[in-house]
Order: structure tokens, then C-alpha cells, then sequence
């Protein structure tokens, strides 16, 4: 199956975490999972996830392995003779996700000997988010990055986005030069 789920509670819950026993435990596996989202979609959830009541903290585990999501922009064009955006695509090899008694989620790229997939001897490989098509991407190499290793990367993504805004600051400023009325 594509999506198992177990929630668990009780005194048996107790072997995941404390809080557990009280509030109960969610595990979830996606396995070979497909999806298209629009990107309101997601912009459109933030809504549905605040609140003015803080919720309680569900210790829970999400396991997703060999997914694949494709976010389109659905935006409306600015330009008519655009040929409009590129999908992201999102392929996810495998991914865990904890949510322990303090509330936090932990997002690791290891294989862990869960419930799910205790007979698999493959190794965990390496996220990719990359624009189908596109030049330019977000391609991490190996799960397992050293602190090091991502404020190097955080660094050369800060430095792009300064070269992305200059860039925007010249052509605006060139726009203006012959329609100073222009506004983005």
C-alpha cells in the first residue's frame, strides 16, 4: 500500500516515548507516493495550521520513501507571452521524520530500523529538488551533510539571492529609465 498509518495510545505507547502514553503515538509510512500540488495550494494551508490554542504535542514518526511531488505555479502571469513557470519537482528516496515529547520535528535522511521497513538492506541515498527542466536547483549529494558542509552551502545560496536581488534592482531600474511610471 501507498500510505499505511497506525496511532497508537495507552500503556503498549510507552515504548516510543513517555508523552506517548498520554497523548498517543502516529506512524506513517508513504511508500511510492505520487502527487501534483498547485503552489496556492500550500501557500493556502498556513490558515488551517494556525491557531490561537497551542496543540498538544503527538510524538509521532513519518517515514517517506520513493515519492515523488510536483508543485506548478498557478499564479496568474504578469506577462501574457510568457511561456509561464517550470514544475518543481520534489523526489524524495527516503526520509524520516520524528516528532519527539518536546515538540520538535527531526528530519533525517538515515535509514532507521523502523517497524516499516525492517527487511531492506538498501542504503538511504540523497533528496533532490531540482526544477524539472530547469538549470538551476537545490541538489544535496549526500543526506548526511556536516554542519560545516551547510553553512558553506547557506552561504553560497545567501550570495545568490544578493545577485538575484542586484540583478532585480538593475532591470527595474532600466525599465524605469523608459516608463518612469512603471511599478511592480
Amino acid at each position: 500500500p501507498e500510505v499505511c498509518l497506525r496511532l497508537e495510545a495507552g500503556p503498549t505507547a510507552a515504548v516510543h516515548s513517555p508523552l506517548a502514553v498520554q497523548n498517543g503515538f502516529l506512524q506513517m509510512l508513504l511508500r511510492s507516493y505520487t502527487a501534483e500540488f498547485f503552489m496556492s495550494f500550500l501557500t493556502n494551508l498556513g490558515p488551517f495550521l494556525e491557531d490561537e490554542i497551542i496543540p498538544e504535542v503527538i510524538p509521532m514518526e513519518i517515514e517517506v520513501v520513493d515519492a515523488k511531488i510536483t508543485l506548478k505555479d498557478d499564479s496568474p502571469q504578469i506577462y501574457p507571452t510568457s511561456p509561464g513557470p517550470v514544475p518543481i519537482m520534489l523526489a524524495i528516496d527516503h526520509v524520516l521524520v520524528k516528532r519527539r515529547d518536546d515538540g520538535v520535528f527531526y528530519l533525517t535522511g538515515q535509514k532507521c530500523q523502523g517497524m516499516f521497513l525492517q527487511d531492506q538492506k538498501a542504503p538511504a541515498q540523497c533528496i533532490l529538488a531540482a526544477p524539472t527542466g530547469g538549470i538551476r536547483g537545490l541538489q544535496v549529494s549526500h543526506c548526511c551533510l556536516e554542519v560545516p558542509e551547510l553553512e558553506r552551502e547557506l552561504q553560497n545560496v545567501k550570495i545568490a539571492l544578493a545577485e538575484a536581488n542586484m540583478d532585480k534592482a538593475r532591470l527595474l531600474q532600466e525599465i524605469r529609465k523608459y516608463n518612469p511610471l512603471f511599478e511592480l
